[in-house]
């Protein structure tokens, strides 16, 4: 499963990730596998996604969350 397809309030942990280049952007933010991920909101329209990681909020492009593979819990 995709983080992209998380709903808000449901979590898991990064598994892996899709793309090489963006997963360095992201592992630099702290989205590193076996970390936990919370959905915290998502914008009317999907985009952009509020996360918790890391105890910190952050905020991607649904594309971006689209090359995070999660584990759901």
């Amino acid at each position: 499963m995709r983080l992209s397809q998380l709903k808000v309030g449901e979590k898991g942990t990064v598994k892996e990730f899709t793309d090489l280049e963006m997963s360095v952007k992201l592992m630099e933010m702290g989205c590193l596998p076996g970390e936990e991920i919370k959905v915290q909101r998502i914008a009317p329209l999907g985009d952009p996604i509020a996360i918790n990681v890391a105890g910190y909020q952050l905020s991607l492009r649904k594309r971006e969350a689209a090359t995070i593979i999660m584990h759901r819990f």
